[in-house]
Formats: C-alpha cells, sequence, structure tokens
C-alpha cells in the first residue's frame, strides 16, 4: 500500500491454535463451568465472560471500532464454534465475515497464507485471536503504510499488570532502526541480547501485511519448532526482498488470554468495555 492509498478495511484473526498452554492445569484459576469446557477444549477466543459473551466478541468490536469492517478467521478443519456464534447466536452488523482453513497447525506463516485469498493485492491486519488490542492502536496502525507492526513498550505493557514481567520477556523484541523501520526480530531474546537492545519495542503480533509478506510466506522455511513462523517470513522479506517494515511506537497494554490463570484477570479488565458487533 502506498502512502497516499487509502486505510484498509481488512483484518485477518488467527483462530487456528491448540490452546495448548489453556489446555494445560498446571494454572489455580478458579472457572465456572462453560469456561472450563472452552480451557479443555483449547478454544481460548471462545471462553466465556459475562453474559456468556465470548472473548472474540470483545476483540471483533475493537476491530470495528478501528475502522476494519472485511474479518477472516483462519480456523482449523472442522472447527465450527466461530462460524455458529456468528450465524446462529448473533449476526455482527458493523463487520463482514469470511473464513479461510488452515489444513494443518503448520505456523503463524501458513496462518496467514491461507487467507491469501481474502487478502488478495491488499494490505491487511493480521492479529492473535487470544489477544485484545485497543482499538486506537488498531487505528493508528491502519493509518500506517503497510508492511508495518505495532511495536510495544515494555512499561506499557506491564502497566495494568495482566501480563506478568516474565511472560513479557520471552516475547520477541524488535531492533528498529533511526528511521523507524524494523531491521530485525529477535525472537526469545536471552538476558545477553534483551539488555543490549535496552528498550527496544516487544512485539504483540499485531501486524499490517501486504504482498510482499505473503510471497515471504510461501519462501520461508520450517523453524527449529518445524514451523513456518510470521516473524521468520518478515525478516524474510526484509533481507531479500527489500521489504521496508514500519514500526508504529505504541505505548499501551494488551490482554492476553494463554492460559487459565488469565481468565478472572481477563474478565475483570473487560467488565466494562462497550461491545458492538
Amino acid at each position: 500500500m502506498s502512502d497516499e492509498a487509502a486505510p484498509t478495511t481488512k483484518a485477518v484473526i488467527m483462530a487456528r491454535g491448540l490452546g495448548t498452554r489453556m489446555r494445560a492445569r498446571d494454572d489455580a484459576a478458579a472457572l465456572d463451568a462453560a469456561q472450563e469446557a472452552a480451557a479443555e477444549r483449547g478454544a481460548k477466543a471462545m471462553i466465556p465472560f459475562a453474559g456468556g459473551r465470548p472473548f472474540l466478541d470483545y476483540l471483533l468490536s475493537a476491530v470495528a471500532d478501528a475502522g476494519f469492517s472485511e474479518v477472516c478467521f483462519v480456523v482449523a478443519p472442522g472447527h465450527d464454534a466461530i462460524r455458529e456464534r456468528y450465524t446462529r447466536e448473533v449476526e455482527p452488523h458493523r463487520v463482514r465475515l469470511s473464513y479461510a482453513v488452515q489444513a494443518e497447525p503448520r505456523g503463524t506463516a501458513d496462518a496467514v497464507l491461507a487467507a491469501a485469498a481474502f487478502a488478495g493485492d491488499d494490505a491487511f491486519l493480521v492479529l492473535n485471536a487470544d489477544n485484545y488490542y485497543p482499538a486506537p492502536v488498531l487505528a493508528a496502525l491502519r493509518d500506517v503504510p503497510a508492511p508495518a507492526m505495532a511495536g510495544f513498550s515494555r512499561e506499557g505493557l506491564l502497566r495494568d499488570g495482566q501480563i506478568p514481567a516474565e511472560r513479557i520477556a520471552r516475547y520477541a523484541l524488535l531492533d528498529v532502526n533511526p528511521d523507524g523501520l524494523l531491521r530485525r526480530i529477535v525472537e526469545k531474546p536471552d538476558d545477553t541480547t534483551a539488555r543490549a537492545l535496552g528498550d527496544a519495542p516487544v512485539s504483540m503480533n499485531c501486524w499490517l501485511l501486504d504482498a510482499a509478506i505473503l510471497e515471504a510466506c510461501r519462501r520461508v522455511r520450517p523453524s527449529s519448532r518445524g514451523e513456518l513462523e510470521l516473524p521468520s517470513a518478515v525478516q524474510l522479506a526484509i533481507d531479500t526482498l527489500g521489504a521496508r517494515v514500519h514500526v508504529l511506537p505504541v505505548d499501551a497494554p494488551v490482554l492476553d488470554l494463554s492460559h487459565r490463570a488469565d481468565v478472572p484477570t481477563v474478565a475483570a479488565r473487560l467488565a466494562n468495555v462497550r461491545v458492538e458487533l
């Protein structure tokens, strides 16, 4: 997308994850029966809060608040809970929904490729289904030339105390040039690297991508975990395809629904959030 192009209206929400951490029972969290059932399935985005409203409702509302009107959910084969929610239980009027199936859990780059037909030649937002991003952040990213990503300050992520500091320490750090362009993504930085990068912004998988990144997703090789990783694809695009990835500085919290222990605190943070689908 050029600097003069109209902001995109498209968003991709990656909802194909296996929910391994959520299914684990190593967290002493008090969940109600419906929350427990969703956690057992690893269906993080469908964990219900007040009035039975699933977490995904809140994210979808924030995406609409930010100006996105076309949303594609990347889901697993036979994963019908999301479809049923937005066809039988409630019909959103602010966004038009579509679905892309990721046949196997091959990583986030593969998840993005599953939505390639939806993206077409347009720029598109990419988000995790188990994170709640503030709508003003998504709206600001929508106005940045693609490809781009949000770079969250550690202080902003810690401000509300929902994500533990030790978890944030495992997130990818962004090595950003003085001109605001991404130089490299440092996944799971060790202590020495983290100290060297100082107050480098943190990646929360909040992206504005384009066709160049789609091409990199096709070319990227499996990581050491055997997955096709979106950060690796973005790095490949920078290193070999000449991509210029803008980093939008953000000083704001993100809610993370990865573990059972997150459920009560996330529920409290969302208690007064207005949802309009």
